[in-house]
């Protein structure tokens, strides 16, 4: 039972338990705190046990190359627009309705092959006027040396005076001028009648048509006709900045940029959809100088093109390769990325790995070429990095990298 009672110190009132009720109570307290010192053990025991199964857990066994050098090939990209050898604007050369339409857009097309008529009628009655003017000309031509022929005789018997034979011969001379004039017109009025019948001036693909049978058309209009072009050879443009034109010069031999130019070996052309050209070409010209607006200096690259395959407009990018003699290579399945920087796990000393960063100085498919960060006959985990911590111990299953080499070439 429980009662109260004045402390005689403190003047305050007390809890007391009758001895009856203590009996009750103590054997409770002991049993509530025996619980929970077996909680806290529990508890302990638990969070130990993990680490000691972890423990326990053999080292995992992973496949370890060793880091080779092998001579090998980069290359530097550049992005790059195509253009045809020939790309000609079909324009007008006169005025009037578009009367026929010969090809359609895209077509092949053969030099001298017709495109397009444009109504010649105006200029067939402008050629018969031409030819009339001639007529007349001419019948003034012989009126003129009549009257010289008539006035020879009389001059020489001295009949009339040398004056009028001389102004006769100026009126045939001046006779004989207006009907020069006359056959030029005559040429004019052809040539506008011949252009109004449009032939390819090379053999190559039509472009868009923005013009419709009845368009007028003429000189002063915006758009050309079509473009026409020549794609037997195609031309890549690209360019460079101002640092990688430095190494450029360097790295090929020759005095002028010429003979540097020639000494580069042949390029690649990668496509838009990342395949590459099965044909190889040659960079051909460097303008001679910087662009002030981008500071970059335009190269031209030719690729030959007899299929057709390529287009004018088509994009890619132009390969120009680096020989390299000797270079640290790592199976790209042995590397693992974080923030755009490329990582290998190094196998130490004990067998315990590392992390550690590489350069890039350029890749295949499978591999990268290595310019910092490892040196020849470092160890490296070749597969199953996902799992590894640093520091962790692993069993190496040693690979040879001639063997990797053999099955995935540079």
């Amino acid at each position: 039972m429980q009662y109260t009672k004045m402390n005689r110190r403190t003047n305050k009132p007390t809890v007391s338990v009758s001895p009856a009720m203590h009996r009750v109570v103590a054997p409770l307290g002991h049993i509530f705190l025996g619980a929970v010192v077996s909680i806290i053990l529990y508890s302990c025991g638990s969070s130990a046990a993990p680490g000691a199964a972890y423990g326990a857990m053999p080292p995992p066994q992973l496949p370890v190359v060793a880091v080779v050098t092998s001579p090998a090939t980069t290359f530097k990209e550049y992005s790059a627009s195509l253009e045809g050898r020939v790309n000609v604007e079909i324009r007008p050369q006169v005025e009037g309705y578009l009367e026929k339409i010969y090809v359609d857009e895209g077509a092949y097309v053969k030099a001298g092959q017709p495109l397009f008529k444009i109504n010649d009628r105006i200029y067939n009655e402008a050629l018969n006027s031409a030819q009339s003017s001639v007529l007349a000309a001419q019948a003034n031509v012989q009126r003129a040396q009549v009257e010289v022929d008539r006035l020879v005789p009389l001059v020489d018997n001295k009949v009339i005076s040398e004056v009028q034979l001389k102004t006769a011969r100026a009126a045939l001379d001046a006779a004989k001028a207006a009907e020069e004039q006359a056959k030029a017109g005559v040429g004019n009025a052809r040539i506008n009648v011949g252009y109004t019948y449009i032939t390819a001036p090379v053999s190559g693909y039509i472009g868009r048509i923005p013009y419709k049978t009845g368009s007028l058309v003429g000189k002063g209009e915006a758009m050309p006709l079509t473009v026409l072009s020549e794609i037997n050879e195609m031309y890549a443009y690209f360019s460079m900045s101002e640092p990688d034109f430095i190494t450029f010069k360097q790295q090929f031999a020759g005095n002028t940029i010429e003979e540097k130019v020639k000494k580069v070996p042949a390029v690649e052309l990668l496509l838009a959809d990342n395949s590459v050209y099965s044909e190889k070409g040659k960079i051909s010209t460097v303008e001679g100088q910087f662009d002030r607006t981008t500071g970059t200096i335009a190269f031209r690259a030719t690729f030959p093109n007899a299929g057709g395959m390529l287009r004018t407009g088509n994009t890619g990018k132009v390969r120009i390769p680096q020989q390299l003699a000797q270079v640290v290579v790592v199976p790209q399945e042995a590397t693992f990325e974080i923030q755009d920087k490329v990582f290998v796990f190094v196998v130490g000393d004990s067998n315990k790995v590392a992390s550690k960063p590489i350069g890039i100085a350029g890749k295949t498919p499978a591999w990268y070429f290595v310019e910092s960060g490892l040196k020849p006959g470092e160890k490296i985990v070749f597969a199953g990095t996902g799992n590894l911590q640093d520091g962790m111990v692993i069993v190496p299953q040693p690979i040879s990298a001639d063997s990797l080499l053999k099955v995935k070439p540079l």
